[in-house]
């Protein structure tokens, strides 16, 4: 894989993370969530999967700095 695929992966990643983080915030601020938007977060939640098994099989997995364990 190249370079500019990696990145593009990457680029990808990020943008289905920020929708993942946009349908909880929404689903978060309901009293009563509709089974669409759970099953819109599930399938957001497995293209990240697939991005991240993409990234893992190019040997450049991806490591989100931000949340990275204490040492």
């Amino acid at each position: 894989m190249t370079v500019d695929e990696i990145e593009d992966l990457n680029r990808a990643r990020a943008a289905l993370a920020r929708q993942r983080n946009a349908i909880a915030r929404r689903l978060g601020g309901l009293d009563v969530a509709p089974i669409s938007m759970a099953e819109d977060l599930t399938r957001t939640l497995l293209a990240i999967e697939a991005v991240d098994r993409a990234l893992v099989d190019a040997g450049q997995p991806h490591i989100d700095l931000c949340h990275q364990p204490e040492a």
